[in-house]
């Protein structure tokens, strides 16, 4: 058992330390590498992703709040509506076919490339705008949709639109998008594991294994060119989101 065990928990410090370096979580490098490598079906990859994300956003989510607190009347704007469309999409998302689920998040890693790649120059808010606390719970909808049916992505989408939108500085956006995120990746996580989605004996290690090595995977990442790192791994999702779309018609 320890011989199973000992892979798995480094390959969840592996998991930990990239999603550290790239600033975006474990769970979109995870979640690929357990459909591909290990054949799972996708709504089971997603919710054993999940075991190793929902530590890592908690504990972010602390740490962060300690220095940027959310005033709670807009963290509990954000994160209502995220948790309920979160759990409400969850269900669903569990009960979709794995093929079309896959080729969902296909889609939407290859979108998110083409953003890292080649970001717009759409007009936005003035940095430090006054929080208009009415437009949260469409952020939080947005933000709750992503993290109910592929399981990542609730920061991904909310935080551009804090910033970019809402005209919210950076911290302001990360520290509510992260509002958003931790309860409802407890919520997405309940949900799948209600539904059989979870395989506790490889999320677990893999967990414990990211826990070790997030924080030297930020500390690299402050040492490396933002560009080159931002170009890289926006092609290692683009590559990702081909074979993922690609390797069930080539059987």
């Amino acid at each position: 058992m320890l011989l199973n065990f000992l892979p798995v928990l480094g390959l969840g410090a592996a998991l930990g330390f990239f999603g550290g370096l790239f600033g975006i979580g474990g769970g979109i490098i995870a979640i690929p590498l357990l459909v591909i490598g290990f054949g799972m079906e996708q709504p089971l990859a997603q919710g054993t992703a999940l075991v190793l994300m929902v530590p890592n956003l908690l504990v972010g989510w602390w740490r962060y709040s300690q220095r940027h607190p959310a005033d709670w009347r807009s963290a509990l704007a954000i994160a209502a509506p995220a948790t309920l469309t979160t759990w409400g999409l969850a269900h669903f998302a569990t009960r979709l076919d794995p093929l079309l689920l896959r080729g969902l998040f296909a889609a939407f890693l290859g979108l998110l490339a083409l953003r890292l790649l080649w970001p717009g120059r759409a007009a936005a808010a003035a940095p430090g705008a006054p929080l208009r606390r009415g437009a949260l719970p469409l952020v939080g909808v947005a933000g709750g949709c992503s993290m109910g049916l592929l399981g990542i992505g609730g920061g991904l989408v909310a935080t551009p639109l804090l910033s970019g939108w809402l005209g919210q500085r950076q911290t302001v956006a990360q520290s509510l998008a992260l509002a958003l995120v931790a309860p409802s990746s407890v919520v997405a996580l309940a949900t799948y594991a209600g539904a059989q989605r979870v395989d506790w004996s490889l999320g677990l290690p893999l967990a414990l294994g990211g826990l070790v090595t997030v924080s030297a995977g930020v500390g690299l990442a402050h040492r490396l060119p933002e560009r080159r790192l931002r170009a890289a791994f926006a092609w290692m999702l683009a590559a990702t989101a081909g074979w993922l779309a690609l390797a069930p018609l080539l059987g």
